[in-house]
């Protein structure tokens, strides 16, 4: 095993040099299979002895690592939105950490069986760039389709990548991975040009009988998709699990991610939770190319940002063939499940891939709603936290339960008769989201829930099988927070969105607060958003639809007509409006095919006269 650069040296000779920055050389031999992991390990061991504040920039030789769980990081980790199976193996466990860059210098970093790539805990400006992370053995499986018969029902498929399955009892198939299994049940499916198969969004696969006629291909019998396959198609099959993302990050400051390109995650390509300041230049989830045999890439989005505050960013990126959204950014409501007393509540994580993390610390600024009619309450009381401690755990880590005091009286409607939740308004972030590529991916492109300012400008949305841009808001299935109150579309293009139908896709921009008494809500959920200078190219009629929002235009877009698809949406309006004030629809183009009358193409539900102007 080769030697690391005896880092305490160097940090003894920098002593004082604050505004110096020292370059480190890992000494290690790329391009092998050796397990670097115990090397790594060292390696952080001694970034962890550093006494001086010098930024240190540490450098791989360009190659290939590989990264086994035989000498790995075995961490506790919650992370949002994910399956809290703990223990986790980490390869890159930086924790605690300040001032500091790695360098792949191109290398490509393959990890093997369930791990985590990176984690990094409470850290402060920490910069990780010029690598990219993939798995030798995913979990999911892709199939091409060799051969149908409609008529015995039989598919012949070849399996990728090969001998890495079995079946059990007959029906079932089963991915064997490096230390663990996963079962296959339902599939993204796509047609040779890497498009996601047309009106079918989850594939079931749920054969009556598979045949293995070697290690690569195999015979399926009597599967409910067998008249809708065609030969030369794609499908990559996966369970829903989703334990370990690509980069984990939570409780840090000032982080950056510069030309990174992860091309399989099962979990999110980036998770960032209660962090302040994210910049991902070139941060990418995607293929190796063209010629990749891969069809998809994350289990889940390719980013993601639960509760963070400050500023995050995401540019010069391309998001492709993940199992979810390009980019998603929320709080997370907890629900009131007991008053305590007038400055005292119990409040509980709701959704079973988030909690564990905290929540919130004294002095954070806090607001309540209401879940049936995702009103604020007490005409948008706001308090701040006094007190915050677990009631199922000794300590906030690991739990789902809270009680929690505040410094102001509360409400008297809040209590666990009704449905409450509190959100913290402190860990909410501004948004700039520029300048990327989404396309040929599962159910959405970008989703933002945050009341701070969100530009989203200068993107290509191709194909994402559903919704392009969500603006959501839920207390009652996903207990994703917040209401928008600032937020600028420009200068996107979008080209064929909604091929297929997912939870919230009734436009190409959906604006879909989850609302299930829509019809006694008084109060207004989003607000101020601003649609402005894109290109909307489409088969289809639906452009936006927009619920429950005080302030919207939609002004000086381009509208195009094609016919790659044959329209199926059953919504035929390009706007449709439920609980809406203060909509603009202006000086917008309707060309090439997509004709527009404004009297009946504009549908408007459940709002005051004239709430939406048409110039």
């Amino acid at each position: 095993m080769r030697k690391l650069v005896f880092l305490s040296a160097l940090v003894i000779f920098l002593t004082g040099c604050v505004n110096q920055k020292a370059i480190v050389k890992v000494d290690v031999k790329p391009n092998t299979k050796e397990n670097i992991s115990p090397i790594v390990g060292k390696l952080i061991a001694e970034l962890e002895a550093r006494q001086d504040t010098t930024h240190l920039t540490v450098k791989f030789p360009k190659g290939t690592y590989h990264f086994y769980e035989e000498g790995a990081f075995t961490k506790e980790y919650y992370i949002s939105n994910h399956d809290q199976d703990n223990p986790k193996k980490v390869g890159f466990a930086l924790e605690n950490l300040s001032n500091l860059t790695i360098d792949g210098q191109g290398s490509e970093f393959i990890f093997h069986g369930r791990m985590v790539p990176f984690s990094v805990i409470k850290g402060n400006n920490i910069t990780l760039k010029n690598f990219s992370i993939d798995y030798e053995i995913p979990a999911f499986r892709q199939l091409t389709i060799l051969s149908v018969d409609t008529a015995s029902g039989v598919v012949e498929a070849e399996i990728y990548p090969a001998g890495h399955h079995r079946v059990d009892n007959g029906n079932r198939l089963i991915a064997v991975c490096e230390g663990y299994e996963n079962p296959l049940f339902v599939s993204m499916g796509f047609h040779e040009n890497r498009r996601l198969t047309y009106q079918r969004g989850d594939v079931s696969f749920d054969a009556k009988k598979i045949e293995t006629v070697n290690e690569d291909k195999l015979k399926i019998f009597g599967w409910s998709q067998t008249k809708q396959v065609a030969v030369g198609d794609r499908y990559a099959l996966r369970s829903y699990h989703r334990p370990t993302p690509g980069i984990f990050i939570s409780e840090c400051k000032d982080m950056f991610f510069e030309n990174i390109k992860v091309h399989y995650a099962e979990g999110m390509g980036l998770l960032a939770q209660m962090s302040e300041n994210i910049t991902l230049d070139g941060f990418s989830v995607c293929l190796k190319g063209d010629n990749d045999p891969h069809y998809f890439t994350t289990q889940a989005d390719a980013t993601h940002f639960s509760a963070c505050k400050g500023v995050i960013i995401s540019k010069n990126a391309l998001y492709e063939g993940m199992a979810n959204d390009a980019i998603n950014v929320h709080g997370t409501y907890l629900r009131i499940t007991k008053r305590v007393n007038d400055n005292t509540l119990q409040g509980r994580y709701m959704h079973p891939q988030a909690y564990g993390f905290i929540w919130g610390v004294p002095g954070d600024e806090v607001q309540f709603v209401e879940s049936e009619k995702m009103e604020l309450v007490g005409d948008a009381f706001v308090t701040t936290i006094k007190e915050i401690k677990a009631i199922d755990k000794p300590t906030e880590f690991g739990a789902k339960e809270f009680e929690i005091t505040f410094n102001d009286a509360l409400p008297k409607i809040i209590s666990e008769k009704g449905k409450f939740g509190v959100e913290n308004l402190t860990w909410t972030p501004e948004v700039v989201f520029s300048d990327n590529v989404i396309r040929n991916n599962r159910a959405r492109g970008a989703l933002f829930s945050t009341p701070k300012k969100v530009v989203c400008e200068n993107n290509f949305f191709d194909h994402t099988h559903g919704t392009a841009i969500l603006l959501c808001g839920d207390c009652n299935g996903w207990y994703e927070t917040g209401a928008c109150r600032e937020v600028i579309i420009r200068n996107n293009r979008f080209l064929n969105a909604l091929t297929a139908n997912y939870q919230f896709t009734n436009g190409i921009i959906s604006i879909y607060p989850e609302i299930p008494n829509l019809k006694d809500q008084q109060k207004y959920f989003h607000s101020g958003v601003v649609i402005e200078n894109n290109v909307f190219e489409t088969f289809d009629r639906p452009l936006v639809y927009a619920k429950s929002i005080d302030g919207l235009i939609f002004r000086n877009n381009k509208i195009k007509q094609n016919n790659e698809f044959k329209p199926f949406h059953w919504n035929k309006h390009p706007f449709f409006f439920e609980k809406v004030k203060n909509v603009s629809i202006e000086n917008n183009t309707f060309g090439e095919g997509f004709e527009f009358d404004a009297e009946s193409d504009v549908r408007v539900e459940q709002s005051p006269e004239n709430a939406v102007t048409v110039k």
